[in-house]
């Protein structure tokens, strides 16, 4: 389990970090989401030791990461800019990684060049960036982490090699118990792999939750009220919008509950709905007023 617990990072007075808490459950996959800014890739390097935080504690099965040399050789990170030396290739980081992780595995490294199929002796700076983002992970993968940290991963690749990717992520999950924890922008993707995931805004939390009690917690309905009318003033909304007699409105509860809450208002038609998670953080951060707005020039 990851667990961190009154988190405080500062730059220059400005806290990145300010008092954040959140907890990853052993072998799952958790998705850490929010805006530019909100502190993910701050709260990442404090995780895996390149930061100190100034107050709190990042702990990993109770065990602090700050140099924690033991720990650190079972966690693995894949960055956004991931690091290679210049003149490298993937053999030569290959020898790199082995002096870092103990449990590196050759005969999965082998394996794995069937699935990455990169001239191994070729330098990595005359590779694309998919290409060196392949790289990181078919180095990380042979590492044989139980603790996996990902910033923006699959950015850079294309469709079927991010499925490949995720596929060989998620069997680790599933045979070794392997932590996973994700940040990523892609929200779609994050929802056919995370079991949970946690919402950062401005260096808070603002909830973390399963993904399944996080989308059974708000609703889209589209509802039709008798002759047509408005959306009653007593009803909480979040959001509320409407094409013809059609409003669509979401509203923090179940789908399951959504019939029985309207129930007073007689409707015409109920149909509920449970939100994408894109559209869940959406409304998490304030609803229509953090959507696209239009500019009038």
């Amino acid at each position: 389990m990851i667990q961190v617990a009154n988190t405080v990072k500062r730059f220059d007075g400005f806290a990145a970090l300010d008092g954040v808490s959140l907890s990853v459950p052993a072998g799952s996959v958790y998705g850490l989401v929010g805006p530019n800014g909100a502190g993910k890739s701050t709260l990442i390097r404090c995780l895996t030791g390149i930061y100190r935080p100034d107050e709190g504690e990042l702990t990993f099965d109770g065990q602090a990461v700050w140099e924690n040399e033991a720990l650190k050789s079972r966690v693995a990170a894949i960055a956004d800019d991931w690091y290679y030396f210049p003149q490298a290739s993937i053999r030569d980081m290959c020898k790199f990684y082995q002096g870092f992780y103990p449990g590196f595995s050759m005969e999965r490294y082998e394996k794995l060049k069937e699935v990455f199929e990169i001239d191994e002796k070729r330098p990595l700076r005359r590779l694309s960036k998919g290409m060196q983002k392949q790289a990181a992970f078919w180095l990380t993968l042979s590492a044989m982490p139980d603790y996996l940290v990902l910033d923006e991963p699959v950015d850079g690749l294309d469709p079927v090699m991010r499925r490949q990717v995720w596929s060989l992520v998620l069997g680790d999950v599933s045979q070794r118990g392997t932590t996973v924890l994700v940040s990523s922008h892609n929200l779609r993707e994050l929802e056919d792999v995370c079991d949970h995931v946690g919402i950062l805004d401005h260096g808070k939390v603002l909830l973390e939750r399963s993904l399944a009690q996080l989308q059974d917690n708000m609703v889209k309905l589209q509802v039709v009220f008798k002759d047509g009318g408005d959306v009653p003033e007593d009803l909480e909304v979040l959001h509320a919008s409407h094409v013809g007699r059609i409003h669509t409105l979401i509203m923090r509860m179940s789908a399951a509950e959504a019939p029985n809450r309207l129930a007073v208002y007689e409707p015409m038609l109920v149909d509920a709905v449970p939100l994408t998670l894109e559209e869940i953080f959406i409304y998490e951060l304030g609803g229509a007023d953090y959507a696209v707005k239009d500019i009038v020039l």
